[in-house]
């Protein structure tokens, strides 16, 4: 399956080629799995994969493999995939011009969805 029109930020390219060189599958790819849901729009988890499912699109983000489940692809159309780091929160950040601002916030804006981080698909690397 083809790719989908995903935009994937520097910042969002560094934090997945970290977690990956380090999982149990370097050369593998991050898959990213976001459904319908939460004030922005959208939420997400990701796994460390050796191989792409079947139906899955796979976003090449300078030689890194994005997995993108059917679902997934579709909702991340348009959509730009950033990380932040900051002393509050930490995790990938989607960014969707098609998204309108939740009523529920004070300041009228919606503040990105982020990905939940597991450690699960990771491995240790003891350095002598």
């Amino acid at each position: 399956m083809g790719a989908a029109n995903v935009v994937v930020t520097p910042a969002a390219e560094k934090f997945m080629r970290r977690l990956l060189r380090f999982s149990e599958h370097p050369a593998g790819g991050f898959r990213l799995t976001v459904t319908p849901g939460g004030c922005s729009g959208l939420s997400s988890s990701f796994s460390l994969d050796a191989a792409p499912q079947d139906g899955d699109a796979v976003l090449d983000v300078n030689g890194l493999r994005v997995f993108l489940p059917a679902a997934s692809a579709a909702l991340l159309d348009g959509v730009t995939v950033d990380f932040a780091d900051t002393p509050t929160s930490s995790g990938l950040r989607f960014h969707d011009p098609k998204q309108a601002a939740c009523g529920c916030s004070s300041a009228g804006a919606a503040p990105p969805a982020q990905a939940s981080v597991s450690l699960d698909s990771l491995r240790r690397i003891s350095r002598a």
